[in-house]
């Protein structure tokens, strides 16, 4: 897609300053060419500030920034081939869909004629062919936000950056929006550094999360890694609204340990955990519940809360291991508040959090 093909960013050490004030600190990581890598974090955690600092739009206090392999850390957002579609899409409620898109180019002193033909090129690529005399005010919300896009598009940057693009859309919007930026950035092989603070956002659309908290890295990895194997509570909390329970671990064995949660006794992976008091995460969709007493280990719980929500049910259940947030897929006979019931635990999704 960019002249060059897809470039890789790499941070080495970069912090942001703004007097006393550590916005970023201390940050090392690289995002491969032609890799879609989430910023994903809660509101004030830095990962704005350090989108902001690829696109030059600030400069780092301390550390360095390449950008396909240049160092750019003293450059100008003018100077560096990345372009940056935000949150507002600030598109010109005066030009039309097309003056729009060839803003960029005609800016640059690109002649008008060859301005426009980039603009209808990449305006056809992320499906807005025949919208071109339209005013932004004329467009849904989706569309809006796919004219932002052409427009960062048209100069062929080496990097492209989303800010918390899905914001203003709402929920429905928001799904075909994603599926359709993942799809244009793997069918033009795009380099995308992508800022949101919603987890599920995050899981559909990324190669790769960073995951930040307090201006530094939390955790990075594959979606399914920080999933099912947190390196912290903060992740564990943070993707994926993960249970945080109690728990005993004794006798190791390889990878394996003897957890005990209450009554019910486990084999789990250690990860590094000593024998004593440990935490274990356990993901809302992997416990089980029944009426009657399963086969299985199980724990005692009554029902304190309940939610229908279509697809599935939310209950909030009091047990031994304390309060448990639980999604239940079955739907058609749903257990009604103040219910006795029993709970146990699946094969997956329940994973010692190393201290």
């Amino acid at each position: 897609m960019s002249k060059n093909g897809p470039a890789s960013v790499e941070f080495r050490s970069v912090a942001k300053r703004y007097g006393t004030v550590t916005a970023v600190d201390n940050v090392t990581f690289t995002i491969e060419p032609g890799k879609l890598v989430t910023l994903l974090g809660p509101s004030g955690c830095g990962k704005t500030t350090t989108l902001r600092l690829i696109a030059g739009l600030e400069m780092a206090s301390e550390g360095q920034i390449l950008i396909g392999g240049r160092d750019v850390t003293r450059l100008s957002a003018a100077d560096r081939d990345v372009s940056m579609v935000f949150q507002s899409y600030a598109l010109f409620p005066h030009m039309t869909v097309l003056e729009n898109a060839a803003y960029g180019p005609t800016v640059s002193g690109v002649p008008k004629a060859k301005a426009n033909e980039m603009a209808v090129e990449k305006l056809g690529l992320v499906g807005l062919k025949g919208y071109e005399k339209r005013l932004p005010s004329e467009l849904s919300g989706g569309q809006q936000q796919r004219v932002a896009v052409a427009r960062a598009l048209v100069l062929e940057p080496q990097v492209l950056l989303f800010d918390e693009p899905l914001s203003n859309l709402d929920a429905k919007l928001r799904r075909r929006v994603r599926e359709d930026i993942r799809e244009l950035q793997l069918k033009l092989n795009l380099t995308v550094a992508y800022v949101t603070h919603d987890q599920q956002e995050a899981l559909a659309v990324s190669d790769r999360i960073i995951v930040m908290s307090n201006a530094a890295i939390a955790q990075e990895g594959a979606p399914r890694d920080l999933y099912e194997e947190p390196a912290s509570l903060f992740v564990a909390d943070f993707i994926g609204d993960a249970n945080l329970v109690d728990g005993e671990l004794s006798e190791i064995q390889g990878d394996r340990a003897r957890v005990r949660l209450a009554d019910v006794e486990l084999q789990l992976r250690h990860r590094g955990a000593r024998p004593g008091p440990i935490k274990v995460a356990i993901r809302p969709e992997s416990l089980v519940l029944a009426a009657q007493r399963p086969a299985q280990q199980a724990v005692s719980g009554r029902i304190a809360k309940a939610a229908y929500l279509g697809t599935h049910m939310e209950y909030t259940v009091a047990s031994p291991l304390g309060e448990l947030f639980i999604v239940d897929r079955q739907v058609t006979q749903p257990y009604a508040p103040q219910s006795a019931v029993w709970i146990s635990l699946a094969d997956h999704g329940v994973t010692v959090v190393p201290a």
